[in-house]
């Protein structure tokens, strides 16, 4: 299966029956990012961290009686 980076546009081959590329077929809201474009966000947002200035915004959890 060919796809694109939505990051740098560089076209590349997955497996087609990879777990990826079935997430990638089935379910349009996921997207693919290369391993370079990965790596350097990574790299980023744990220097970000790393800065003490970097929330990670999450939603509240509920805690329902009946569980």
């Amino acid at each position: 299966m060919r796809v694109k980076c939505v990051i740098c546009d560089k076209i590349e081959s997955i497996e087609d029956n990879s777990f990826q590329a079935k997430r990638l077929r089935n379910r349009p809201i996921y997207t693919y990012m290369c391993k370079a474009c990965t790596k350097r966000i990574t790299e980023n947002t744990e220097k970000r961290i790393a800065t003490g200035n970097f929330q990670l915004y999450r939603t509240k959890k509920n805690e329902n009686d009946w569980e």
